[in-house]
Parts: structure tokens; sequence; C-alpha cells
């Protein structure tokens, strides 16, 4: 047995790094709750990526299908867009204000910044929604034209993954409020701040595409 042990201990590709014995993360045994629930959700969110890659591709090819009415240079107002982003960039960071007092179990500081995240999130939609009802009552809406189609399916899906943002964003508050920073509550806090953050990250994405690329290309 002390021999085994001695072999187990010197073999470079033991597990564990050569610690063959070894038990728990970084030492060769397995890894934890946390780091397998961050890694499976990451490939949640590589699958929704997949999704906006189709549409993204399906709004290039229709771009330009416009049925002889207007084109995004002619209705886009860069001004709202960028106040968009700029709703969505400080959300994004009050997220992250969120996490680093939740990990600090300062219940006070993640209320304030997780409400910060919810009032900057709910003025990026109400922006949205008054972009959307404009372009309807001007007569230009996802029936107009193939480029209006692509247009608001690919900026409503993103707007109704900030709107179930918002909803887990409110779930989370009261889970918090009720059962404290307790680990599976944690975990839950990872996943929706890796969710909100993927959402600022197609968003700047969209902006470019969309918005710039419409105007000035």
């Amino acid at each position: 047995m002390t021999e085994t042990v001695a072999l187990a201990h010197n073999d470079p590709y033991a597990l564990g790094h050569g610690h063959g014995l070894a038990v728990g993360h970084g030492g060769g045994g397995p890894a934890s709750k946390r780091i397998i629930v961050g890694y499976g959700f990451w490939i949640f969110l590589l699958s929704d990526i997949v999704m906006f890659s189709a549409l993204f591709a399906t709004y290039a090819v229709l771009v330009e299908r416009t049925a002889g009415g207007p084109s995004g240079r002619e209705l886009f107002d860069l001004r709202g867009a960028a106040a968009e982003t700029a709703f969505l960039l400080l959300s994004s960071f009050a997220c992250g204000l969120a996490s680093i007092a939740a990990a600090a179990r300062s219940a006070r500081w993640y209320y304030i910044a997780m409400a910060a995240t919810c009032v900057l999130g709910l003025g990026f939609l109400a922006l949205e929604i008054s972009e959307f009802a404009r372009f309807v009552s001007d007569g230009d809406g996802p029936t107009r034209s193939a480029f209006l189609s692509a247009f608001f399916t690919l900026v409503g899906c993103h707007g109704l993954h900030v709107s179930a943002g918002i909803l887990w964003l409110l779930t989370m508050v009261a889970q918090v409020f009720a059962k404290g920073f307790r680990a599976d509550i944690m975990r839950r806090l990872l996943c929706f701040a890796l969710f909100w953050h993927a959402l600022d990250i197609i968003w700047v994405g969209l902006f470019t595409v969309v918005y710039l690329m419409g105007v000035y290309v």
C-alpha cells in the first residue's frame, strides 16, 4: 500500500497534477458546484448567441429589401439608440456592483445596485418601445418590408430577453430578501449576471450593425 501511494505521488500523469490522492478543486478533485453551474449556463448562453447570429445574418441579407419603403438611414435616430446603449451599459455596471455586494454579503448595497440595474433596464425598454411605436404609427411596422420585418424581429427579440432579465432580477431580489445569501442563491445570481452581461454584449453588436451601419453605410 505504501509503495502504491509513493508511485501515485511521483507519477506526473496522475490525477491532481502529481498528487494522485488530492481531493477538491485545484487538487485534481471535482470542481465546485458554482463552477459547474457557471460552465453549464455558459453553454446555454452560447446556444442563445447562435440564435442571435442567425437573426443577424437574416437582417444582413434583408437590409436592402425595403420594397420602396424607408431605409435605416431615414428611420433610425442615433441619439435615441445611443441613449439606449448608455442605459444598458450603465445597467451592466450596476449589475457588476450587485455581484460584488453579494460576494461581500452587503444586503444594503446589493438592493441598491439591483434597483439601479432594474431602473436602467426599464429605461432601455421604454426607449425601445417608444421607437417601435413611432415606426408603427408612421406606417413603418414589421409588415411594411422585409427589412423592417428583420429589424423588428432582431431588436424585438433582444428586448424580450431584457424583459425576461428584469423579471429574473426581481426574483433574485425577492430570494435574497427571503433566504439571504445562501450558496444556491449565489449560484443563481451568478447565472443572472452572466445573462445580463451577455445581453449587453449582444446589444453592442446590434447597435453597431443595425444603427451605425444603417445610418452611415
